[in-house]
């Protein structure tokens, strides 16, 4: 009884006023387009790490030492021929160069054949000699040409910056989160165009192909392809116009509802840089989604006004009906939606948050534009006579069909429908249980499989032994460990342990180095390809190796384990991850712990986990909202 009251209250007060209701929505609409037009692309690595998984603070941890996930690969390929050209050399110094000034880029971390920190080692008559596999005074004839190649094999790249068969080279980077230049956030589409212009662009030739992956890239095809999901929105705008004026009969009807769905999408984009966020590339389509949530509420006002109309009431006593009816269902109903939303929050990973805060603002926008304003601007509409003329005919063209249909409420013919919503039940829990966490096909999945991204990636992975989908195990062990036998032959096993599982394509660790570094002392003799026990030779085979090539840091007390994946599926992540926990459950001990996770594999490793971990506890919570 309280509770009519008060809808009664509610309504004098609103349509007693509806000029100054649609004057205040008009004002407020302004002011959040406005906002809207200041609404900037957002993209952020960190944003994708669940930073408070126990993978995502090994790899905070270390990340100053070893370097970040937030990689891009470019691979120049030879359309006909090996990489030992002039002209290819030419292209691949000048890509280099290229790829040093991007901004963003973390210059001491860009590797490729004319970068110093890719050296090789040999063992000549005066002891062990090095030196970068390019050397200073490089010139493309026959002979330098021929130095380089046998340079390459020395320094054991290849299958990792030259392909299996030299037809290609790396040039490989890390990203900052922010630009060192102006100490904003790296604008990620803008390194995807540069990356465009001035490297694709630029040195993809008739005998030169480029490849480019990475996240800034993928960030930057996506964002290229709003344009086309614009374009889609409009052809959906029309095809929902088309079937709401097929059930409504009436242009105008259309065009207030759709207004006022397309106003709550207005608002919410205007909220976001009022908030203080950006609209990530990853959420693009959170905006549509709240543009159709708000259809279907405007789809039940004006159903609720259409049976007041047809039972005689004019539009004004219509829509005020309608607004008493509707108000309390379709608030409870919303506010069930924004609460929904709000339980993603659980979820640590920052663009879900941005989802989930974004999406809960837009359809908490919808209680005022769908329920408060749709119903004012419909009280204006005339001609309710025409009209219910035409729900009447359109009722008893309709009649036959309903009463046929509504035989499935009988007893025999509901029990069969019940029947076959249990069988539904059955087969969703059934199937539910098979659903992957994580990626389910090689390359991006918000691009298509024949998007050029996801074809750079298949040619990368095929022509190399790694990619961009790479994983780091952290040994953790004392100070100088290194030169312990003991602890450096464990992490040799485990390195042989893993290369040998499902999904890994090799593996670069310190004790393969240095057992190649051993040999070479010895001529080169297979037989010396060992790690040395005595402590003596083991310091001679590991001394050569410094820190710049991330295989061990300044005390030696960490170790990183390379893993080259050969794709992020979730099964292969998965199969991973739990190999390596096996591993270490079974043969890590005080002095020797090997630690998830580190690079782009890690990140997608920790991120499936913590959506796993959430996934049950969000639907507890938003069975519970819905039900309170």
């Amino acid at each position: 009884m309280i509770s009519s009251r008060v809808f009664d209250r509610a309504e004098r007060l609103i349509f007693h006023h509806r000029l100054l209701v649609v004057v205040v929505f008009t004002m407020v609409t302004l002011v959040m387009a406005w906002f809207a037009t200041q609404l900037r692309i957002d993209a952020g690595f960190t944003k994708l790490l669940p930073l408070q998984h126990p993978y995502m603070q090994t790899f905070i941890k270390y990340q100053n030492e070893f370097g970040g996930a937030n990689r891009i690969v470019i691979a120049l390929m030879n359309r006909d021929g090996d990489i030992f050209s002039a002209d290819f050399f030419r292209t691949l110094k000048s890509a280099t160069d290229e790829v040093f000034f991007l901004p963003g880029v973390d210059r001491s971390r860009v590797k490729s054949l004319f970068t110093p920190n890719v050296r090789f080692t040999e063992v000549v008559a005066e002891g062990i000699v090095g030196g970068n596999v390019i050397p200073s005074d490089f010139t493309p004839t026959a002979s330098g040409l021929a130095e380089v190649r046998e340079n390459v094999l020395k320094a054991g790249i290849v299958g990792r910056l030259v392909a299996n068969d030299f037809s290609g080279a790396i040039i490989s980077a890390e990203l900052l989160e922010f630009n060192p230049d102006t100490g904003e956030r790296l604008d990620y589409s803008a390194v995807a165009a540069r990356l465009e212009d001035k490297i694709r662009g630029k040195f993809d030739t008739d005998r030169i192909s480029v490849h480019i992956i990475g996240f800034a890239k993928a960030i930057g095809d996506i964002t290229d392809g709003a344009g086309r999901v614009v374009v889609f929105f409009f052809i959906a705008f029309l095809i929902t116009a088309l079937l709401f004026f097929t059930y409504s009969r009436n242009v105008h009807i259309v065009a207030l509802a759709l207004l006022c769905s397309s106003l709550a999408v207005v608002w919410q984009l205007g909220m976001l840089p009022i908030l203080g966020f950006g609209l990530d590339p990853m959420s693009i389509l959170v905006p549509f989604l709240v543009f159709a949530i708000g259809v279907s509420h405007g789809v039940q006002m004006v159903s609720a006004i259409r049976s007041e109309v047809y039972h005689g009431n004019d539009f004004e006593q219509s829509s005020r009906r309608a607004f008493r009816r509707m108000l309390l269902p379709g608030a409870v109903a919303l506010a069930s939606d924004t609460v929904g939303f709000i339980t993603i929050l659980l979820i640590d990973i920052g663009i879900i948050r941005e989802m989930a805060i974004t999406a809960s603002i837009g359809v908490g926008i919808i209680i005022f534009t769908n329920l408060l304003l749709l119903p004012v601007l419909m009280s204006f509409l005339g001609h309710a006579d025409a009209y219910r003329q035409k729900l009447v005919r359109r009722a008893d063209l309709l009649a036959a069909f309903w009463r046929s249909l509504s035989t499935v409420t009988l007893p025999g013919r509901s029990l069969a429908v019940i029947a076959i919503a249990l069988l539904l039940l059955l087969f969703g829990i059934t199937k539910g249980k098979e659903v992957k966490i994580g990626d389910l096909h090689q390359g991006v999945p918000e691009l298509r499989a024949d998007s050029r991204y996801n074809l750079d990636s298949k040619v990368i992975t095929q022509s190399f032994s790694i990619g961009v989908d790479v994983m780091t195990v952290f040994a953790e062990t004392k100070a100088e460990g290194c030169i312990d036998y003991t602890i450096m032959n464990a992490i040799d096993q485990f390195a042989w342990h893993m290369s040998n599982v499902a999904g890994v394509k090799s593996v670069l660790t310190l004790p393969a180095v240095a057992k190649m570094i051993n040999a070479g002392w010895n001529e080169g003799n297979l037989k010396w390809w060992v790690l040395p026990r005595n402590q003596a030779a083991l310091v001679q085979a590991t001394s050569p190796i410094d820190t710049a090539s991330g295989l061990l840091n300044k005390d030696c007390s960490v170790i990183p384990i390379t893993l080259f994946a050969a794709d992020h599926r979730a099964e292969t992540i998965q199969n991973i991850v739990q190999q390596v926990k096996l591993y270490d459950e079974q043969y890590g001990y005080e002095d020797l712990r090997f630690k998830l996770a580190g690079s782009n594999v890690g990140v997608m490793a920790a991120t499936n986990e913590a959506v796993q971990a959430a996934q049950f506890p969000i639907l507890l919570y938003v069975f519970s909202a819905v039900f309170f």
